[in-house]
């Protein structure tokens, strides 16, 4: 299945039925009096989180969605048939953005949460309605409320709980690959990755979801290589892990690069929680490694993992490093429980 992570769709709501103008009109009642029912109200489109979708494809082939009208009143005091709803499934971590892309009108993370985004229009009064005493024959009724038209967008933001954030080649893929069941493409080319993956890790009996987007290089966040248009997808993660090549001669410019796009693209993403590791050091010797690492630590002012996704080395280190971040970070978003007990 393809990814897609940006939709554009046009809806409509459906507009109320007209109210009916009718009479009785038995041969026995001698004064019938006007029974003409209500129009029935048009349906809603919905936007509703579903399970077993990680991708906005299916919007790419259907953007139109035009909820159904009401049916008008009828003699007899019957109502009009009420408009059928129509609910657009997104995957969850979907945000519903206005046709100016920065208004959110909602973001649904949880499965089943659901958000109306064009309220169908109400159905209009018949003749019935205006009888009074005054007027026992009225003669008109309610047009229908007209249905709600809109462009929305919407922008899917994976929910993974680490990140990888790296250079192209710094390898991302093969150490999510290492860590998880996740089969991401692996090649000794740049930006093998071009969409995102995510592999359930374990470690200590642990289990936490992690997210590899591809490679950022520098001037990312202009636009070159793939941009920066992958990161909104590390942006609900509680921690990154940042993964620098240590066959690469430039350890301090490579680290400095990827803090220079992250602070461009957003400063609460580039203040995020934020572990480095060397990575690759199989292919380095032990004094080759010390060097790099002191080189590392003292770009990014704080320690440095030394690791390699090819052998293994360090990768347990790393994982328990990330899953105490993100152990305390769920600890503080879990609900209160305020069930009183003896």
């Amino acid at each position: 299945m393809k990814f897609l992570d940006l939709a554009k769709v046009y809806i409509r709501s459906g507009g109320g039925g007209g109210g009916c103008v009718s009479f009785r009109r038995e041969k026995f009642i001698e004064f019938g009096g006007p029974d003409g029912g209500d129009g029935g109200n048009g349906g809603s489109v919905w936007a509703e989180a579903v399970e077993g979708l990680n991708t906005l494809i299916d919007f790419r082939y259907q953007q139109h969605f035009f909820a159904k009208s009401g049916q008008p009143g009828m003699g007899s005091q019957r109502t009009g048939k009420t408009g059928e709803d129509i609910v657009l499934k997104v995957p969850v971590g979907t945000e519903i953005l206005d046709e100016d892309e920065e208004t959110l009108i909602a973001d649904l993370t949880e499965v089943g949460s659901r958000v109306l985004l064009a309220q169908g229009g109400n159905g209009g009064w018949g003749n019935l309605r205006f009888k009074s005493s005054t007027n026992r024959a009225p003669s008109r009724a309610n047009p229908g409320q007209e249905g709600v038209e809109r462009t929305i967008w919407l922008r899917l933001k994976l929910i993974a709980d680490a990140g990888l954030l790296g250079l192209p080649n710094a390898g991302k893929s093969t150490f999510l690959a290492a860590v998880s069941n996740a089969k991401p493409k692996i090649a000794d080319y740049p930006f093998t990755t071009l969409v995102p993956n995510l592999g359930v890790v374990g470690v200590d009996g642990k289990e936490f979801v992690m997210a590899d987007i591809p490679g950022l290089i520098e001037g990312a966040s202009e636009g070159r290589g793939l941009g920066d248009m992958f990161l909104g997808h590390v942006e609900r993660c509680s921690v990154l892990l940042h993964l620098v090549d240590g066959t690469s001669s430039t350890i301090a410019k490579d680290y400095k690069t990827i803090l220079r796009e992250l602070e461009a693209y957003s400063e609460t993403l580039a203040d995020k929680p934020r572990i480095t590791a060397l990575n690759k050091i199989d292919a380095l010797d032990a004094k080759t490694i010390a060097a790099r690492k002191r080189s590392l630590e003292k770009a990014s002012g704080g320690p440095v993992f030394a690791m390699s996704g090819v052998s293994g080395q360090g990768i347990q280190e790393v994982l328990r490093a990330l899953w105490s971040i993100i152990a305390k970070t769920r600890a503080l978003d879990a609900p209160e429980d305020d069930e009183w007990r003896p």
